[in-house]
C-alpha cells in the first residue's frame, strides 16, 4: 500500500521528471505485471501500451502464425455486437487502437483521451478476459492474417520460395543458413484447440508490461492495482532457444527478381561478431561510419549508384551487417570491385578519426530530438524494456559517447576479415537481351518458314 500511495504522489508531485525521458516509475504488481507510468508533456492525451512476451519466434515452421492469429481474433467482440460493437465503444471514448506480432511480442497500442484512460484500459481488459472466439470468427481472422501477409500462398509462390525466386537476399541467405523457415507460414491448419492453448499459456500478468505515458490520472495506480492486479499470474510458456548458424551458404550467388529489366542489386552481408560490452552502440556506429564511406565511394566517387546504404538486421539469434547499392545491371562488376576495394582500405588503414568523431557526435545529437511526444516516448519504451532497471532506462547518447574508435576499429576489422555473402538480385533479362531474343525467335520464324515453302516447292 505503501508503495501505492507513493507511485500516487509521484505522479502528482513530480511534474519534472517528465522532462527526462530516461526517468520512468516503474513497480511490479503482485501478479507478476510490470507496470510502467510516465507523465509526458501533451496534455490531455496518453498513449497506452500493452507487451505481451510471445511472438512469432516462440513456435515452429508450421505454427509460426499462432501469436498473430490470435492477436486478430482478440478484437473479435466482448459480446453479441461482436468485432463491431467493440470497436463501436472504442470510438464512443475518442480512441484508436491496433496491435503487433513481432518475432519477439504482441503488443497492444492504444491512442486515447487522457480523461477516459480508465475507461479505455477497462475495454483493453475485457478485450484480454472476456474475448471468446467461435469457429466462425477463426475463419474471419485466417482471411485477414492471410491477406496482410501478400494474399493466398499459390502453389507457384511455394514454388517459388523453395527455388530461391520468392525472398530478398538478405532473408534468402536467413533461409540458407538455417535461420530462417524456407516458406510462408500458412493459417488454414491452425486449430481452436491450439490458439486457447496459447492464450493460457502466454497472456498472463507475470508475462505482461503495461506502459502509460502522458497526462495521467492521479488515480491511475489504485486502479491498475484494483483492475489489473486481479489477473491471475501463471507459469508463461519456456521461450524457445533463437536458432542460430546451422549449414552452410554459397559465398557468391545471383537471385533471379523478375523477368526483364535493366537494374540490380549488390548485398553484401556478414554475422556480427559479438562484442562483449556496447555490442549495439559500436555496430550502430560502425553502420553510420560504412552507410557514410560507400555513399562517398559508390556515388560520389564512381557515380555507381544513388542512394547505397548499409543495414543492420537480425535473424534468429544472429545479426547481420549489410552493404548495399542500386545499380544498373551492367555496372555489378564495376560495383563488386569498388566494394573490395573499400573493404581492403578499411583493413589497411582502419577508420578515419576525425569522420567517425563527426559521426559519432551526429549520432549523439540525435538523441536529443530522437523521440518527440507521447507515442514516441511509449513506442521508445516498448522497443527499450530490456534497458529499464532501478527506475531507469539506458541513455543512448551516454552509451554511444563511451564507443571509442579502438574499440570500433577492433569491430571493423573482425567484420570485414570475415568473407560475408555476396548477392546480386537482377531480372532474368535486360531489355537488350530480350531484344535479341524477339529478333531471334522472329528470325527462327521465318527461317522456318521459308524452308517450308522450299520444302513445298520441291
Amino acid at each position: 500500500m505503501r508503495c501505492l500511495l507513493f507511485a500516487c504522489l509521484l505522479l502528482g508531485s513530480f511534474p519534472s521528471f517528465a522532462l527526462d525521458r530516461f526517468q520512468v516509475e516503474g513497480y511490479t504488481l503482485r501478479n507478476g505485471l510490470q507496470l510502467l507510468l510516465k507523465p509526458g508533456t501533451d496534455r490531455g492525451h496518453v498513449a497506452i501500451r500493452l507487451v505481451v512476451g510471445v511472438g512469432l519466434d516462440d513456435f515452429g515452421c508450421e505454427e509460426k502464425e499462432l501469436p498473430h492469429l490470435l492477436e486478430h481474433l482478440l478484437f473479435s467482440g466482448i459480446d453479441a455486437s461482436g468485432e463491431g460493437g467493440l470497436e463501436e465503444r472504442m470510438q464512443a471514448l475518442g480512441g484508436e487502437w491496433n496491435a503487433f506480432t513481432s518475432n519477439a511480442d504482441t503488443t497492444f497500442v492504444i491512442e486515447a483521451p487522457a480523461k477516459n484512460q480508465r475507461k479505455v484500459l477497462d475495454l483493453l481488459l475485457a478485450l484480454l478476459t472476456q474475448t471468446r472466439f467461435d469457429d466462425n470468427a477463426i475463419n474471419a481472422a485466417k482471411q485477414v492474417v492471410e491477406r496482410e501477409d501478400g494474399g493466398h500462398y499459390s502453389h507457384l509462390q511455394r514454388w517459388l520460395d523453395r527455388q530461391d525466386l520468392g525472398h530478398t537476399a538478405s532473408n534468402q541467405l536467413a533461409v540458407e543458413l538455417g535461420l530462417k523457415c524456407p516458406e510462408r507460414a500458412q493459417v488454414d491448419d491452425l486449430t481452436h484447440e491450439q490458439l486457447e492453448q496459447v492464450r493460457k499459456d502466454w497472456y498472463a500478468p507475470n508475462n505482461m508490461t503495461l506502459i502509460v505515458v502522458g497526462d495521467l490520472d492521479k488515480l491511475l495506480p489504485a486502479y491498475l492495482e484494483r483492475a489489473y492486479g486481479a489477473l491471475e499470474a501463471i507459469n508463461p510458456g519456456e521461450h524457445p532457444p533463437l536458432p542460430q548458424i546451422q549449414t552452410s551458404a554459397a559465398h557468391e550467388r545471383t537471385l533471379t527478381h523478375g523477368l526483364v529489366g535493366n537494374g540490380a542489386k549488390l548485398h553484401w552481408l556478414v554475422p556480427e561478431p559479438v562484442l562483449e560490452d556496447g555490442h549495439d552502440q559500436t555496430f550502430d556506429l560502425l553502420k553510420d561510419y560504412l552507410d557514410w564511406a560507400i555513399y562517398r565511394q559508390m556515388r560520389l566517387a564512381h557515380g555507381l549508384s544513388y542512394g547505397p546504404w548499409a543495414e543492420r538486421e537480425v535473424f534468429g539469434g544472429v545479426g547481420f551487417m549489410s552493404l548495399n547499392a542500386d545499380l544498373e545491371r551492367d555496372d555489378v562488376s564495376e560495383a563488386e570491385q569498388v566494394l573490395e576495394d573499400l573493404k581492403a582500405d578499411l583493413l589497411r588503414d582502419g577508420l578515419n578519426a576525425d569522420t567517425f568523431n563527426r559521426l559519432k557526435q551526429a549520432a549523439i545529437a540525435r538523441q536529443a530530438w530522437a523521440v518527440q511526444g507521447n507515442s514516441a516516448l511509449a513506442d521508445y519504451y516498448w522497443s527499450a524494456i530490456g534497458d529499464y532497471e532501478d527506475g531507469r532506462f539506458t541513455n543512448p547518447a551516454r552509451e554511444l559517447q563511451g564507443v571509442t574508435l579502438q574499440e570500433a576499429n577492433k569491430a571493423m576489422r573482425e567484420l570485414l576479415l570475415q568473407p560475408g555473402y555476396l548477392r546480386i538480385e537482377k531480372p532474368l533479362l535486360s531489355y537488350d537481351q530480350l531484344m535479341w531474343l524477339v529478333v531471334a525467335v522472329a528470325g527462327l520464324l521465318v527461317l522456318s518458314l521459308g524452308a517450308w515453302r522450299f520444302h513445298r516447292a520441291g
